[in-house]
């Protein structure tokens, strides 16, 4: 019998020299964000250094635990190994190994090491374990049913230190803008090194520096400051407050600005199709995620059309209608005195006032506004032939199929949309639908986000691209980042299907 095992070449043992350069690598990586901090504790001379992530640590432990034992024994540090004599913590590690110095940096250690020799480095774990958690941390207007449900607040030290708990990489760089002439406002710009392309970090920099505003007040106001196109009713850049949907963002090659004093990121550049992926469909299997994001889709077209099409048949195109349906339609609008236009426009402007009123009232009675009031108002207006039975069930459901859109601002667009393609249909029918689509295409093929084309997911084709814009395709498939993100790493991960199936097996 024989035996093949595959034999793995015998790692370099690693020496002072090889731990000095890549450590250095390691802090030079981490200076290019904006909270990294390297300072000397003790006198401006003296070799002492100390070198940690701000948003990671727990500034009241490092004030008072760590500063003032440093400054009053600091003659007594001449190793490393002193530091368990003069600081008043137990957890102090003394290690060679720049790898392990990394990983305790990202899990909220303090680097403390000799910058003559920098040959052993003593870490100190002062990590903030409460940091970004609070009862009221959930999502609330992006819930999910599976995975994660942290949000954002509106302190920005506390939303940065939730998105480098998440990846802890020293790839991921935080740069700081300060905008506004009155009231300074601080805007990180978050991206990671060596994955998003550097085009997009310098355009959203350059346009942060050329605003010229008193105040920001909020990150949805930022996004529209930057917009490339400031007219248009739809959102050129996703606005989250989901932790899990910003670093995915990140980790396919987006840039995402996070501003003081707002609980929002935004993430850009951003695609058509970005707006219809919710965060849990890579809960899910691909199967079923793919499913929920055709019904996404198909909701988003039968909010738009549902009630044009409506008044275009009933205006101008009865013969469509079948025999079996005409009837029924006949008799529901007998004695209504209005045109299907005025009858569908009453409906819907009906419909919009009922959620801007549940939306600004309190929640419970907002609940009850919008159950309550749905049900009166519909019953009474069509007992009271104003509208018929049919068309307040085709409204009920573009209503409903308009909450499909998991990103609200996108939901507020296709509602809007609704109105010029009633007016459309009420003056040339089928024909003027047709030429509102031409002139939604044209308008959104002139988009960019960040210099990006709005439509670049679906146009120009590209093989596999279109597929997996419209559903969401397995691990084993999605390997790669987005193409017109042009990343500058496009391989996320390697699949089972591409691993050696020989390796670490024996065979007799």
């Amino acid at each position: 019998m024989l035996r093949r095992k595959r034999v793995k070449q015998q790692q370099p043992t690693r020496g002072y020299e090889t731990t000095e350069k890549t450590i250095k690598e390691v802090f030079e990586k981490a200076k290019k964000s904006s909270d990294f901090s390297t300072i000397t504790p003790i006198e401006k001379d003296h070799p002492l250094q100390i070198s940690f992530y701000k948003t990671l640590i727990d500034p009241n432990i490092f004030q008072k635990s760590v500063l003032p034992f440093l400054k009053e024994k600091a003659s007594e540090v001449k190793e490393l190994s002193d530091l368990k004599d003069v600081v008043p913590i137990d957890d102090i590690k003394v290690k060679q190994d720049p790898l392990e110095v990394e990983k305790a940096l990202h899990e909220g250690a303090i680097v403390l090491y000799f910058k003559d020799s920098m040959k052993e480095f003593a870490l100190l774990s002062i990590s903030h374990p409460r940091l970004g958690q609070r009862e009221t941390n959930d999502t609330q207007n992006e819930f999910s049913v599976i995975g994660p449900k942290v949000g954002f607040i509106e302190d920005i030290t506390t939303n940065l230190h939730l998105i480098r708990d998440h990846l802890s990489t020293s790839d991921l760089i935080y740069e700081e803008v300060t905008i506004g002439t009155r009231a300074r406002t601080k805007v990180v710009i978050a991206y990671l090194d060596g994955v998003t392309n550097p085009g997009y970090v310098n355009t959203a920099k350059q346009r942060l520096k050329e605003l010229d505003i008193d105040v920001s007040f909020d990150n949805t106001q930022l996004e529209q400051l930057i917009s490339d196109h400031s007219s248009t009713p739809f959102p050129l850049f996703i606005t989250t407050e989901r932790v899990d949907r910003t670093v995915g963002a990140l980790i396919q090659g987006q840039v995402v600005l996070i501003s003081d004093k707002s609980s929002y990121a935004v993430i850009g550049p951003a695609a058509l199709m970005d707006f219809f992926s919710n965060p849990e469909d890579f809960y899910l299997p691909s199967v079923i995620a793919s499913f929920f994001k055709l019904i996404r889709i198909f909701g988003m077209l039968f909010s738009i059309f549902a009630t044009p099409f409506y008044v275009a048949i009933l205006t101008f195109h009865y013969e469509v209608i079948p025999r079996d349906l005409l009837g029924p339609i006949i008799n529901s609008r007998a004695n209504v005195p209005f045109p299907p236009v005025i009858e569908v426009l009453f409906l819907e402007i009906t419909i919009d006032l009922l959620r801007e009123a549940g939306a600004r009232l309190p929640t419970k009675i907002g609940q009850t506004l919008g159950i309550v009031g749905g049900i009166v108002i519909g019953q009474a207006t069509v007992e009271a032939a104003l509208t018929s039975n049919v068309l307040l069930i085709i409204v009920a459901l573009s209503a409903l199929s308009s909450f499909t859109t998991p990103i609200y601002k996108m939901s507020t667009a296709v509602r809007l949309l609704r109105y010029p393609y009633i007016l459309f249909a009420a003056s040339w029918g089928g024909l003027g639908i047709y030429v509102g689509l031409l002139f939604l295409i044209g308008h959104l093929a002139r988009l960019k986000s960040l210099g990006v084309p709005f439509m670049l997911s679906i146009y120009p084709y590209r093989k596999g691209g279109l597929a997996n814009s419209f559903v969401r395709p397995n691990y084993a498939k999605s390997q790669k980042r987005p193409w017109y993100l042009r990343p500058l790493s496009v391989k996320r991960y390697s699949p089972a299907a591409d691993k050696d199936p020989e390796e670490g097996l024996n065979t007799e």
